[in-house]
């Protein structure tokens, strides 16, 4: 971490002292000042009992500070070894390439050692993986500004001034850990960001490097905290973030953090996980047998406050009983699709002349209660179930012909198959995506559950982009039986 940058116990006890001794009070006060330390200490040890322990590494130190930015002004050196610095006359954002500019902050530098654990540095280790993070995101086409690429000191102020100054695209702060207590084991990561500032998309940004990282390394994953109040999170004008990769105090942690192949696997994951801000996978999120009267507007709720589209396929006689929540839906911007108007797997699937009488009539009422000319249709069990095998590939071939186009999916909830509860849901939903580059989900606006995962499963997809479905996007489709 970087000094004065912990917010930790005791990076607040030395801010406490110093401020105290900034107000001149005069030795009569003094007694004051170590009454009002004892009470912040009882205060600090009753929320160390309350709360799960956080440790912090390198704790504010402004003496280490002041040397190094005293030895920097000696020596009158340009310490950030990089070509990218901005003249004075920068231009301005919308000039800049296409190509995203990224910040690798390689903290610490110089006197500024950081933690030191059986002479093992972290400025050392932090410049070790910066660099091969700056490597990794450049074979990608990325821009990258190493802010220091040797052993120098670079005041936090100055590094984020740079960012600021050339309008950088995100900025990534690596550090190390450390625990002074006699727990040696402590270990992990853990990422920080500023959760005050949502105009940034920093806390999107700390997930994907904290969770690309942990998978990367298999490291123990430690918390991801939005409570960041550091110089390079909170004065950067971009998303920001800050790592630390491993505990120097925890001697395993120590010497894989050591050695070559474990910083490339660090770098590995740190690199992948920018990678995913800027170029991320797509994710299609369908619900399916709506509208109901309670959970598709807790559903719709949850969309509009995480400014996602989705897209819904419709029952024809829930839209006459619910048709205010129809045409919220349409209005809201969302894809309409049609289910069928009846879900009656036996009525419906009886032939493909019953499908499309059904059909006709489910298209009817949702044109007269919401004004959308639906394109899209999901068959209810999907294009081959055990209930339509013999009439699929009819019904297919009438429904293409009629300009319709109809959409499966790979990858689910799972949350008509079973009674889940919503932790389930969202481990349905990450086990089934596989990792797919495009994913069109499962889900259904008529289970309880379902609205109550929805936010927490938002989050837990910051690698994808999740969008609408249109007729211009290919669809995921079941083999029919005389394709195989």
């Amino acid at each position: 971490m970087y000094t004065g940058e912990k917010a930790g116990r005791k990076k607040r006890r030395r801010r406490t002292t110093a401020r105290i001794k900034s107000t001149g009070w005069g030795k009569e006060k003094k007694w004051k000042a170590g009454i009002c330390a004892a009470a912040l200490l009882l205060v600090i040890t009753g929320l160390y009992a309350f709360k799960e322990m956080v440790v912090f590494a390198s704790p504010e130190n402004p003496e280490v500070e002041a040397a190094a930015n005293a030895q920097k002004e000696a020596e009158k050196k340009d310490v950030s070894g990089n070509e990218l610095l901005p003249e004075p006359e920068a231009s301005p954002k919308e000039s800049k390439s296409i190509v995203p500019l990224v910040v690798v902050d390689a903290g610490h530098g110089g006197l500024d050692v950081g933690c030191m654990e059986k002479e093992v540095a972290e400025k050392d280790i932090n410049l070790e993986i910066g660099r091969r993070v700056k490597k990794r995101l450049e074979d990608m086409g990325f821009q990258v500004l190493l802010v220091r690429d040797q052993d120098e000191y670079l005041a936090k102020e100055e590094r984020v001034e740079i960012a600021n100054n050339l309008m950088a695209d995100a900025y990534v702060s690596i550090h190390q850990n450390t625990y002074e207590g006699s727990d040696k084991s402590v270990g992990g990561i853990e990422t920080w960001y500023d959760g005050s500032d949502a105009t940034r998309d920093s806390k999107r940004l700390a997930r994907l490097v904290h969770q690309e990282t942990i998978k990367s390394t298999g490291a123990a994953e430690r918390e991801l905290w939005d409570i960041a109040d550091f110089c390079v999170t909170n004065q950067t004008g971009m998303p920001a973030c800050l790592i630390e990769t491993g505990f120097l105090s925890n001697p395993t942690e120590r010497e894989l953090l050591a050695s070559p192949e474990y910083q490339e696997k660090v770098a590995e994951g740190i690199a992948e996980g920018i990678r995913l801000f800027f170029r991320p996978k797509t994710m299609y999120l369908t619900f399916d047998d709506g509208p109901s009267e309670r959970c598709t507007d807790m559903v719709l709720d949850v969309l509009k406050a995480n400014d996602v589209k989705a897209t819904f396929f419709l029952v024809g006689e829930y839209v006459e009983k619910y048709p205010e929540v129809a045409r919220r839906i349409a209005r809201e911007g969302h894809t309409i699709g049609i289910h069928c108007y009846r879900h009656d797997y036996g009525e419906l699937y009886e032939s493909a002349e019953s499908y499309l009488a059904d059909f006709q009539k489910a298209y009817d009422v949702i044109l007269e209660t919401t004004g959308v000319e639906a394109k899209l249709f999901r068959f209810p069990g999907g294009s081959v179930n055990s209930y339509n095998k013999e009439v699929c590939g009819d019904i297919v071939h009438e429904m293409t012909k009629k300009g319709f186009i109809y959409f499966d999916w790979n990858a689910s909830l799972d949350d008509v198959v079973g009674d889940y509860e919503p932790e389930q849901l969202i481990s349905n939903a990450r086990a089934t995506t596989l990792d797919r580059k495009k994913v069109v989900m499962l889900a259904h606006d008529r289970v309880l559950n379902t609205a109550l995962c929805l936010d927490e499963l938002l989050l837990q997809f910051p690698e994808y982009r999740i969008k609408p479905l249109n007729v211009h996007v290919k669809p995921v489709q079941f083999t029919l039986p005389d394709e195989k």
